[in-house]
């Protein structure tokens, strides 16, 4: 039975633990030998008894015989226990299984185990989907726990998929062992496994009657089946011979008879009418049979089933009569009723035929009602009216004796009673039955049944809850049918009642064993005078004696346990796992394959047997569903049909293997990625790779073209010229033109652009164009650097560091830093040019003289900062620079103006380029300010504010310690420089769906800014050779820069893709590929997305077909979903390092640097990445919300949405499509290593195997196709293909069109989203999503095949298909307009597959053109759908509505039976709205309620418009309401109270009362815990509690003021200064209830004020009452 290492190894630990026990004798047991090492287990105490059976079973194999309550379920503790420390104190691997054949007694015996030996333990059943599981499921279950608590049918299939092998268990414990015969589970496992093992388990059989047959007739008989038993299960049996210990502990119940008398009411005149009424009903439905529509299996099976169910319901009302009376007969006709479906059928036919049922029911109902005057209920209140009731034969005297039995119980409460019964209609129809009685009312009443597929069974879940409440004595009295009759402990249980007899020695034994109570009963109840009866029940308790009798005293030690012979069977065996089947479970195997494989509504796939008998033997041909990998084989010849069946299957399995239909562990082949395709979540993520949760950390690509080494030539430097050339919309508004010199060449699609740069008010066109090569000496060189520092870093940066005021000493930055501004990675030059109008090749000059003055500034600058540093310690401060140049008197004329460089003439100083040498900012000069000079009373508008200075004099003394040598010049008026701004975006255009809100209000608040001039004295300005065209083009040159940049960046990804297909993609389409809407840009890659997604699918679905064709559809979807899904697009996108790439932030130009330049705004790197880009870690992946997508620091490191690198992937693939076709798309893919590569060979095997079809339709049909489609097939099999339906496998036709119709799904999807593509080019890519969701769908293309009378063509074999299409062909004609189909009749799936299908088979008929299926197709699917036309779902409507008015909806779903009730509320501000609506899914339930909320806010003036959406996205309204009484008129406005701390809150009442009903009971009071003060947090608060109280949501209004003295905001660290505040204010409109305003306080910056007035309102509605606040 065992290995010999196992067995001494056990042997030796018992023997050392035998040594340690001293027992006295058998009646005092030893202390439990299980100690200390299972801390977490309770103690187990057994009793002798128990201890002799445990002694035994450590020896051997044991089948343990004991009564029901005595504990065997302790010994098998005890076992575990022993045996898990041995094999654990040996390091071994080994587990235990305990099985059980019940899924209660699964999880009674689980929860036991698990409380008791400290064992890791765990139960499995069916309902757990354990079915399912794969063999790393198994693997992961073993690894994790010692003990598997399952139903036997678990482990004979885990053993036979080779998940579980018998090696790898040391016990095996069985319990109600005696199942073990015939087919059952235990048998097999035994047959199939156990005898066959090497190293075989220990087994632990428990029972309490080994004999399971009816009776024994015999004591030989009794001991053929013990011998039996043991030899199957390979144990001994073993009684406790001294029962006075079982005696002692165990109650035996008190076993009674209780006889009734048999009834006198036979019923016979009604028993006549139901007859006559079944047989009425059974002929209308006999009749239906015979109609046309039966001509179809599924009608024709439906019509039987629904006879069976109508000679059932009679039988099962009849059996109530006889058993129980005309009440419960009564009773069971309702129970019948109520198992009949609401739900709505699927057409007519279908309505017709099951609505007969109901008729008979109802009939029925009537019939019986008439013998009932007084109804069912009124005659039981007393005991004389039971009487009487039986004797009219309300109630049978079985039923009476049953009442009489409960009455004599009393009122205890403590009752414990079970009542077995045999049908479950009985059980429910006296459930329902005894609660009607008054005089019972004190019993809690309920019943359980088994869950197999009866009408009347009860779901797993709901037994589970009833034996609970059973247990714990919330229900008192049980009905059940054997359900629980074996090993269900409920230890209360005091009363045993076999209303119907038990039919077997077992049925009585583990009955009577349900009564545990000490002095519990057990009562039999036997009709009076009925010897067939007396005799079945003497005849059990005779078996019961003989049984006992010979387990007791069989003698262990004489009886030889009989070998088992193992039987040679047929079976295949999978060498690599050891999986197998055999020719009986082989049956099962091929239904379940067959139900793995696609079907529909219409068709279940499922195997056919054809036997034929032939000189005494039968052979079986099974056919198998058209989608299956082969169709038909025939077995062999056997001499019965079982086996043949059996056989044929066996070889059937055999081949479906060897094909690779069955995978090794002979399960249905599923289709799983490969290990290179799975894509692994990260440790402590629950979201994947290309979820939208999922935020990675990646790098930016550094753009090769704008990199450079001519900074380190000492000689000459080439450079590749670009001539920028600025036109302003206004002409007189002039630009001087740059010319960009880099060190490589630059595409032509980059190199030679045009673009448009937006303005306030004005735009100016920038023309990019190549120059050729520029050469430049050395000199040169250094000059164009010196203009880069000087000009952008005085411009966009700083050009002294460090202030007086900082206590950092002040230097030149050009003295210091000079050469760590180059960074040989941003290594171009931008210089200004020479307006010329020579038109010839010299046609453009460098503006060397403005570049040289810029080189003679930065010295000058130079110069005077070593002598400001040589005066640093002087108290007199530093005279201005032209105390020692140019004028040693004071200026008697202003005809000359003296700069700190050289003097001009005032009339030259107009739009002159200066620089103030004490700041380093660029100014131009606007005019001479001939009224006032240094020694004027100081106005503040110098380059800061401030008050405390008299005169500007004293200012730049004070400030800067300048000593003006000429304080009486005139000022100069001057404009100042200014940060750059995003140019790249029109924010004028309000049709611009991209433009985005925060640079939109930006911009605003730019534009109402009101020019700042300033102030200067000119003794502190240095003169710039360069004209102010040269300035103005400077504020153009970062957002140009950034497009080139980018345009650039796309060249390079083009260059790594490098395209050979001979079409050039453009670097612009390029660029919108990898351009994200964060951008903010007027292109993104969300409409290349969505063509890419299309032509992928395309692309993948057409090699799957191809490539595979034995595969089935739903093999290839599931292919086809591994490739195209995020995850997998990531993991593409990853490799090839795309994520680089990806422009995800606007652009902000502040943080644009030039070369030469030193950022301002350095955002350090804190990534903890040396390296520019970012490894692929987990620790770089977060889901934090809180984590700032697109915002990179100094090094280029951003955080990403993960699922944007899949969806660059796919806009990169609609790019290429666009620019250069299916080629340049398959060539694309090929780059990313999706395999996509299509074999011409593949094409002509397709078209070779579909011109074989042979099976033929109707005369002309192919012929009459071709004509509605206007195409005509090559290959005619190929459209016979594409409209045969499975059903078609009945008349013998091996195809269908699930293959074609998955490939023509993908066609019309390409097809309609480019043509979508092309047509709307100006549309905002949502809407684009929107008009493809509308169009490729399957009820747009089920209208399309009734527009085209297409659906006559199908060839099916399915009544309910035909009756759908010609309900759904009804509808739609039933209007000139169709009906919105999102909201009426659904067309049936199939039609819309046939469409697909079609243009599937055209698409390989054509040899993959998808031009010539567009031309047949673009006809056929018209009207397509546009804009103007484009209806949403209506709860996606509702939702946008709800959205751009700032309601809230609340929804509410209920099941009631199989249709979905859902409730939708809308609270406006004077009214609640409800829509209600009833579906078969919840989807469908909601769309109804949404449809009919939206015809009541239509009703009151308010509809959706999809353009006003658009305009709501703007910062537009989005809804049209022609009557608006919530309009804000209706809210009066208060003037804002000047208060200390929180501003006041008003409120408008618009009820008589207000605040009296505000001050309603607190039950109905909202209550938040805390308010978040952080930054968000208070606009958090009130938005939640809105939603959950469904008030409107709030509207802000907020302003920024603006103080010539500095504001101090926040305290502490929070403390800071500053010259701008913002104030909202907040409404709030409550329905039913006040319109109420608050004012927040003045904050630093305008989301902080939102918060501010946020808070004010929270607390002012906690004032109200309308709320309250935890922390307060």
């Amino acid at each position: 039975m065992h290995s010999p290492e196992l067995a001494s190894s056990w042997k030796r630990s018992f023997e050392e633990m035998n040594l340690k026990r001293e027992v006295e004798d058998d009646k005092n047991p030893p202390p439990s030998p299980f100690p200390s090492s299972l801390p977490s287990s309770k103690e187990l105490c057994p009793r002798s008894y128990q201890w002799k059976v445990f002694e035994v079973a450590k020896r051997r194999n044991t089948i343990v015989v004991l009564d029901t309550g005595t504990g065997k379920t302790m010994i098998a503790l005890m076992l575990i226990r022993e045996i898990g420390q041995t094999v654990k104190a040996d390091g071994r691997k080994l587990f235990m299984i305990f099985l059980a054949p019940t899924v209660h007694l699964v999880n009674q015996q689980f929860k036991v185990i698990k409380d008791s030996t400290g064992f890791e333990a765990q139960e499995y059943y069916g309902a757990k989907g354990v079915d399912e599981w794969s063999a790393k499921c198994w693997e992961k279950e073993i690894s994790e726990h010692d003990v598997l608590v399952m139903t036997p049918q678990i482990l004979l299939d885990a053993l036979r998929k080779a998940f579980i092998s018998l090696e790898m268990v040391c016990l095996m414990i069985l319990d109600e062992c005696h199942r073990a015969t015939g087919n059952h589970p235990y048998t097999k496992i035994m047959k199939e496994f156990y005898h066959k093992s090497v190293n075989k388990p220990k087994i632990f059989g428990m029972t309490a009657s080994p004999v399971i047959r009816k009776g024994v007739s015999s004591s030989m008989d009794c001991e053929n089946q013990i011998s039996e038993l043991e030899s199957i299960l390979d144990c001994q049996i073993y009684a406790i011979e001294d029962r006075a210990e079982l005696e002692v502990f165990i109650p035996s119940a008190k076993e009674i008879n209780r006889f009734y008398d048999a009834s006198h009411f036979h019923n016979l005149d009604l028993k006549e009418k139901l007859k006559s009424s079944w047989s009425k009903f059974d002929d209308l439905l006999l009749n239906l049979q015979g109609s046309p529509m039966t001509q179809y299996k599924d009608m024709d099976d439906k019509l039987k089933a629904l006879r069976k169910r109508l000679s059932n319901d009679h039988s099962k009302i009849l059996y109530c009569l006889d058993d129980l009376g005309l009440i419960c007969a009564y009773e069971a006709v309702k129970v019948c009723i109520e198992n009949i479906s609401n739900a709505q059928e699927e057409f007519e036919f279908y309505t017709r035929s099951s609505s007969q049922c109901k008729y008979f029911l109802q009939e029925v109902l009537g019939i019986i009602g008439e013998y009932l005057p007084h109804g069912d209920g009124n005659y039981l209140d007393s005991g004389s009216n039971i009487l009487k009731a039986v004797d009219m034969g309300y109630i049978t005297p079985k039923l009476h004796d049953l009442l009489q039995l409960f009455q004599s119980f009393g009122v205890a409460s403590e009752v414990l009673s079970i009542v077995f019964v045999e049908r479950i209609i009985t059980a429910k129809v006296i459930e329902r039955f005894i609660k009607k009685i008054m005089y019972l009312s004190h019993f809690t009443v309920s019943y359980l049944t088994g869950s197999n597929s009866s009408v009347d069974a009860l779901a797993p879940k709901v037994q589970m809850e009833t034996l609970e409440s059973f247990r714990s004595g919330k229900v008192n009295l049980l009905f059940s049918t054997d359900v629980v009759e074996e090993g269900i402990h409920v230890p209360n249980c005091s009363c045993v009642i076999r209303f119907d007899l038990p039919k077997t020695v077992r049925s009585y034994v583990q009955s009577r064993g349900r009564a545990r109570q000490k002095d519990s009963q057990f009562i039999i109840m036997l009709e009076r005078g009925n010897t067939a009866q007396r005799d079945q029940l003497f005849d059990i308790i005779r078996s019961e004696y003989s049984m006992t009798d010979t387990a007791t005293n069989r003698d262990p030690d004489g009886c030889t346990l009989k070998a088992y012979t193992i039987e040679e069977m047929d079976a295949y065996f999978v060498d690599s796992t050891g999986a197998s089947v055999t020719a009986d479970s082989s049956v099962c195997l091929i239904h379940r394959y067959c139900e793995k494989l696609p079907g529909d509504k219409y068709f279940t796939p499922k195997p056919f047997f054809h036997f034929t008998y032939v000189e005494g033997m039968y052979e079986c041909k099974l056919t198998l569903p058209p989608n299956a990998a082969f169709q038909t084989m025939t077995g062999p010849a056997s001499k019965n049909s079982h086996l043949s069946k059996q056989l044929v299957c066996l070889e059937a399995c055999k081949k479906l293997h060897q094909m690779g239909a069955l995978d090794d562990h002979l399960l249905p082949y599923v289709e799983e990625p490969s290990q290179n395709d799975i894509i692994v979540k990260s440790k402590g993520s629950t979201a994947g790779a290309g979820t939208t949760k999922r935020k990675e950390l990646h790098g930016t690509t550094q753009t090769r073209a704008l990199s450079g080494t001519w900074g380190e030539k000492l000689d000459g430097t080439i450079f590749q010229a670009y001539k920028i050339d600025f036109s302003c919309n206004i002409v007189d508004e002039l630009y001087s033109g740059f010319v960009l010199l880099v060190e490589s060449k630059l595409d032509d699609d980059v190199g030679n652009i045009e673009m448009d740069l937006y303005l306030i008010s004005k735009f100016v066109k920038a023309c990019v164009s190549s120059c050729g090569q520029v050469c430049l000496d050395s000199e040169q060189v250094r000059s164009a650097m010196r203009f880069h520092e000087l000009f952008f870093n005085s411009l966009f940066g700083r050009l002294f560091i460090g202030s007086r005021s900082s206590g950092v000493r002040r230097e030149f930055l050009l003295n210091t830093e000079q050469k760590s501004l180059w960074s040989s990675s941003n290594m171009y030059l931008l210089l200004p040019i020479e307006s010329s109008g020579i038109l010839n090749y010299d046609s453009w000059r460098i503006n060397w003289p403005g570049i040289n003055s810029c080189a003679s500034v930065i010295q000058f600058l130079e110069k005077q900062s070593q002598l400001s540093a040589g005066n640093m310690n002087d108290d007199t401060g530093n005279p201005s620079p032209c105390g020692t140049g140019f004028v040693e008197t004071e200026c008697k004329s202003i005809s000359t103006i003296h700069l700190a460089n050289n003097s001009v003439h005032v009339n030259n100083l107009k739009n002159m380029v200066v620089l103030a040498i004490h700041t380093g900012r660029i100014y131009s000069i606007l005019d001479v300010v001939v009224d006032m000079s240094a020694e004027s009373p100081f106005d503040g508008n110098a380059d800061v504010n401030s008050s405390n200075n008299t005169t500007f004099a004293e200012y730049f003394n004070n400030k800067y310690g300048i000593v003006l040598m000429h304080p009486g010049q005139p000022l100069l008026l001057l404009k100042q420089s200014h940060n750059a701004h995003n140019l790249l975006v029109n924010f004028n255009d309000e049709g611009d769906p991209l433009g985005g809100e925060a640079l939109q209000t930006s911009h605003k608040t730019l534009n109402e800014k009101a020019r700042t001039y300033v102030h200067m004295p000119p003794e502190l300005l240095v003169s710039i050779e360069v004209p102010i065209t040269v300035l103005k083009s400077c504020y153009l040159l970062p957002s140009l820069m950034h497009r080139l940049e980018s345009l650039m960046l796309a060249s390079q990804l083009r260059e790594e893709i490098a395209c050979t297909t001979g079409s050039q993609i453009s670097s612009s389409l390029i660029l919108e590929a990898i351009t994200t809407l964060r951008c903010s840009e007027s292109f993104s890659m969300e409409r290349l997305e969505l063509l890419g997604d299309s032509v992928l699918k395309y692309a993948v679905s057409c090699y799957l077909f191809l490539k595979y064709p034995k595969k089935h559809e739903g093999q290839l979807s599931a292919r086809r979903s591994w490739v195209v899904c995020n995850s997998t697009l990531h993991k593409v996108g990853t490799d090839r390092c795309l994520q680089g790439y990806i422009r995800d932030g606007a652009f902000d130009p502040r943080r644009w640097v030039a070369p030469g330049q030193r950022s301002i705004r350095p955002v350090p790197c804190s990534c903890e990445v040396d390296t520019l880009e970012v490894p692929l870690d987990s620790k770089f992946q977060t889901e934090d919300t809180k984590v700032v997508v697109g915002k990179s620091c100094d090094r280029g490191h951003r955080w990403m949405g993960s699922k944007t690198i899949a969806d660059c992937v796919e806009a990169l693939i609609g790019a290429y499509y666009v620019g250069g076709g299916l080629n340049a798309a398959l060539h694309l893919m090929k780059w990313y290593g999706i395999d996509v590569e299509l074999e011409p060979a593949l094409l002509d095997e397709a078209i070779a195997t579909a011109s074989l079809r042979t099976y033929i339709p109707k005369a002309n049909e192919i012929e009459t196709l071709e004509a509605k489609i206007d195409y005509e097939f090559s290959v005619k099999g190929l459209l016979l293909e594409a409209i045969t339906h499975a059903t078609e496998q009945e008349l013998g036709a091996g195809y269908c069109y699930q293959r074609l119709e998955f490939l023509g799904d993908s066609v019309l999807d390409v097809l309609i989203t480019w043509h979508l593509y092309q047509s709307y080019r100006d549309i905002d890519p949502g809407e684009l999503t929107d008009l493809r969701s509308a169009s490729v769908n399957n009820e747009s293309f089920a209208q399309v095949a009734v527009r085209r009378n297409l659906q006559q063509h199908l060839q099916h074999c399915s009544g309910l298909l035909l009756g759908q299409i010609r309900e759904y062909v009804k509808y739609l004609s039933g209007s000139d307009d169709a009906p919105n189909p999102l909201q009426g009749t659904k067309g049936p799936k199939t039609l819309g597959d046939l469409v697909e299908s079609i243009a599937g088979a055209m698409l390989i008929d054509t040899k993959l053109n998808l031009n010539e299926v567009w031309r047949v197709f673009k006809p056929l699917l018209s009207p397509i759908v546009t804009p103007d036309k484009l209806e949403l779902p209506p709860l996606r409507e509702l939702n946008e509505l709800c959205d751009s008015l700032g309601y809230f909806i609340k929804e509410k779903c209920t099941n009631k039976g199989e249709l979905v009730h859902a409730e939708l509320r809308l609270q406006l501000i004077d009214i609640l709205l409800v829509g209600e609506g009833c579906g078969r899914s919840k989807k469908a339930a909601k769309g109804q309620a949404a449809a009919q909320l939206l015809k009541n806010l239509e009703k009151r003036g308010i509809s959706y418009s999809r353009s006003a959406s658009k305009r709501r996205k703007q910062g537009g309204d989005a809804f049209n309401q022609s009557n608006n009484e919530d309009s804000s008129d209706s809210i009066k406005t208060h003037k804002k109270q000047k208060t200390t701390g929180m501003q006041p809150c008003t409120s408008t009442s618009l009820m008589n009362n207000g605040l009296e009903n505000a001050c309603k009971s607190k039950l109905d009071t909202p209550v938040i815990k805390s308010i978040n003060m952080k930054k968000g947090g208070p606009r958090s608060s009130l938005y939640e509690l809105c939603k959950r109280m469904q008030w409107p949501m709030p509207g802000f209004e907020s302003k920024e003021e603006r103080s010539r003295s500095p504001i101090i905001f926040g305290e502490g660290s929070e403390r800071r200064e500053g010259f701008s505040s913002f104030i909202s204010s907040i409404s709030l409109h409550i329905p039913n209830y006040s319109a109420m305003k608050c004012w927040g306080d003045h904050r630093a910056d305008k989301k902080s004020s939102l918060d501010s007035a946020a808070l004010a309102m929270l607390h002012e509605l906690q004032r109200q009452g309308k709320l309250i606040i935890g922390d307060s």
